[in-house]
């Protein structure tokens, strides 16, 4: 009995915080108010949650593939209005949420160059944020910081936004429950490689912006 108890007792123990944080946000995708999540946590992703809505909307778009661009343009919307609060925290709520939130992830050093990519180059700056592994919530709280004009702010968040989770429910649409069982498999790997890819994120900024 206990050669039978033994494989199964590190599998429990190496979920970490982050990993079960991550199965409970796929969860959603089996219950009736899945699409509200999606919004909702596409709108806490923007200004402070961890799991990018990418992992809802994967999973809402392999259950219902004809719903995908929905699904699409709900987590757009939701990321957007996010982002605003974000924007917002950094404007007026900078030292008492903006700063411990930039510190969670390691960014506070970086961020006054991306303050200055802002100054740069408006479009550029937001324009990478939808794509780069540098968490659109580091643009969002110092876009507010260094009071980036807001109606721009807001356009072109909409349509670097809408060009990211487009293109994965298009994915999804293509290539079916296969993107899924990718992230189940390797989610330990990617973490490590988000990490890294975080750090790298703010040397690129630091290129360009100068």
């Amino acid at each position: 009995m206990t050669s039978l108890e033994t494989p199964t007792t590190p599998t429990v123990l190496r979920r970490g915080p982050v990993r079960r944080l991550y199965d409970w946000t796929l969860s959603w995708a089996d219950r009736p108010g899945g699409t509200w999540a999606l919004f909702s946590l596409a709108v806490a992703e923007s200004s402070f949650f961890p799991i990018p809505p990418d992992v809802l909307l994967i999973a809402l778009a392999i259950g219902k593939p004809k719903r995908a661009m929905w699904f699409a343009f709900v987590c757009t919307i939701g990321s957007v209005v996010g982002g605003v609060i974000g924007y917002y925290i950094g404007f007026s709520l900078f030292e008492q949420i903006g700063r411990p939130v930039l510190e969670f992830y390691n960014a506070t050093g970086r961020f006054d160059e991306v303050g200055q990519l802002y100054r740069d180059n408006l479009v550029l700056a937001l324009g990478s944020a939808g794509f780069t592994p540098i968490p659109y919530k580091v643009f969002t709280i110092a876009g507010g910081a260094f009071a980036v004009p807001i109606v721009p702010f807001i356009l072109v968040s909409l349509v670097s936004r809408a060009m990211r989770f487009f293109l994965v429910a298009g994915l999804i649409y293509a290539i079916g429950p296969r993107v899924k069982t990718f992230i189940d498999r390797y989610f330990n790997l990617l973490t490590i490689a988000f990490v890294v890819l975080l750090g790298l994120g703010f040397y690129v900024i630091k290129f360009v912006a100068h």
